[in-house]
């Protein structure tokens, strides 16, 4: 019996779950379990319950499980939603409900490290939240042990480990990605005892022969924040290490053997790049849903002092660059319900408008935006003429817009030494024959189509199956490539003049209308 793979993709929305074998290169066994966020009035607030997510997860693992034997069931990953703060009293309880990484409460705490540090923070960083969490809640502060994001709580609740990894942890605001290590100075604006346990990363083979003197470097740091913080954050492990095996009690109620590995697992995206298969530097990946994210691999660090590119590591032990952008799919949802008619005849009409709508720029921003940092920016329709206020002009010039916000800070990217190559699309705009042609010709990359929609948990399956077979996990992903369609669209090379043009309105419209904006706030 071939051995299989439990992947975990633990989201916003819900939980996916899949079985993959690794002779057949297949998923062989699905679940699903939907959740929400909770209900709340605050404005700004989004919080689950961690428990949430374990009873959900039981339920998809189950219904994955049913239909293959289990116990050839040898190791399991997770992919998590990235920023989570997860806090945990000194006998592992959770404190508090988690808060989310679209939860912006601790926008005032972003803007004030972005002051101290000289860049933008975002209010979905975990630095931020705790931050809140110490000024706000300090009862619960007072009791906090622990500071998990929501992937390294699984890894908790399979294991008993409290241990997280580079890719994940680049999320919080507090990983000098760089170096592969907590950033002590970062660390120090929130608390001075965050330096005790602020550790390098290592491989499994590498002698810790630095600690002394990473120890009194990260020291530093901790202080800013406040000095309890520092025994709160987990030990990083490199990308091809295991946790540990599967508690008896988890793998009992899950029908699984007792010496199933789990592996590091890592964040959403950085899942998400192994299971649409890319490894290589200059293979990118764009995802079209509610928001949008762009994001590759890079053999160095891209530090962007805007945050416009955020400096993220990936999880085979290279960097993975990532781009976000709030607004994608919902500006051509309102385009069709404004003039009442479906995808499928708007697209059509776009189809007969030329390659930059003819001048008109949609400024996609309706619920603000985080790429630019404009929170308080709405959505706009600039260049209008005579004959142009019609469906078809505006769809296709909704689905430029989200498209060249994303170029907008690529060209960030590519400006700090990213060098792209090809581009893979997933998500549920990658399915608009229109939109692929559009995101092929503002990029002028030829566009690969990954077959499987669940890219992050295939990607947490191929991570186990790399840790459990001992073979690095960049280079078992480059032997077992997930399936990609036959079709490739390639750029137009004559829309490239129209786009750059069009790139160009797009980023001085914006501008002109919400930088100034923006500034004056500050």
């Amino acid at each position: 019996m071939p051995p299989l793979y439990l992947g975990l993709d633990v989201g916003t929305q819900g939980v996916k779950a899949v079985v993959y074998d690794s002779k057949l290169k297949q998923i062989v066994g699905r679940g699903a379990q939907p959740w929400a966020i909770l209900e709340s009035t605050v404005p700004g607030r989004a919080e689950q319950h961690p428990k949430t997510w374990v009873e959900g997860t039981i339920a998809a693992a189950k219904q994955a499980l049913s239909a293959v034997d289990r116990s050839a069931v040898k190791a399991v990953a997770v992919s998590g939603q990235q920023h989570g703060m997860v806090a945990l009293a000194a006998d592992g309880s959770v404190l508090r409900p988690a808060k989310l990484w679209c939860d912006t409460e601790s926008a005032p705490e972003a803007a004030e490290l972005s002051q101290k540090l000289g860049y933008t923070v975002v209010p979905s960083f975990t630095s931020t939240k705790l931050l809140w969490l110490q000024r706000h809640e300090p009862e619960v502060w007072s009791r906090l042990a622990a500071v998990l994001l929501p992937h390294d709580y699984m890894n908790y609740w399979l294991t008993g480990k409290q241990v997280t990894e580079a890719g994940d942890a680049s999320g919080t605001g507090l990983l000098d990605v760089a170096q592969r290590c907590w950033d002590a100075r970062l660390a120090a604006m929130i608390d001075d005892k965050l330096a005790g346990c602020l550790q390098r990363i290592i491989g499994p083979d590498e002698v810790s022969v630095c600690i002394v003197s990473i120890f009194v470097t990260q020291c530093t740091l901790a202080a800013l924040i406040d000095d309890k913080l520092a025994a709160c954050l987990p030990r990083i492990i490199g990308p091809d290490e295991s946790v540990g095996t599967v508690l008896p009690e988890v793998a009992d109620l899950l029908g699984l053997g007792h010496d199933v590995v789990v592996a590091p697992g890592s964040g959403d995206n950085a899942m998400s790049a192994l299971g649409s298969g890319i490894t290589q530097p200059g293979e990118l990946v764009v995802s079209l849903g509610t928001s949008a994210t762009l994001f590759g691999v890079s053999g160095q660090p891209i530090i962007d002092p805007s945050c416009a590119v955020c400096p993220f590591c990936d999880a085979t032990g290279a960097w993975l660059p990532l781009i976000c952008t709030l607004n994608c799919t919902v500006p051509a949802e309102e385009v069709i319900t404004a003039f009442g008619i479906s995808h499928e005849q708007a697209t059509a009409l776009a189809e007969k408008e030329p390659a930059g709508s003819g001048g008109v720029s949609f400024l996609p921003y309706l619920v603000g935006e985080r790429t630019p940092n404009w929170p308080d920016s709405s959505g706009a329709v600039v260049g209008l003429r005579p004959g142009l206020l019609k469906p078809g002009v505006l769809y296709r010039a909704a689905l430029e817009g989200a498209t060249l916000s994303l170029a907008a800070a690529l060209s960030r990217a590519t400006d700090l030494g990213l060098v792209p190559k090809e581009l893979r699309l997933v998500g549920g705009g990658s399915k608009n024959a229109l939109w692929r042609q559009i995101v092929a010709d503002v990029f002028q990359l030829p566009v690969k189509l990954p077959l499987e929609a669940e890219s992050a948990a295939l990607g947490a399956a191929l991570q186990a199956a790399a840790v459990h077979s001992g073979v690095p996990v960049g280079a078992y992903v480059q032997q077992n490539q997930p399936p990609i369609s036959e079709q490739v669209v390639q750029p137009n090379p004559a829309n490239k003049q129209a786009y750059e043009e069009a790139l160009q309105r797009h980023m001085q419209r914006g501008q002109r209308l919400f930088a100034p904006q923006q500034q004056q706030q500050q």
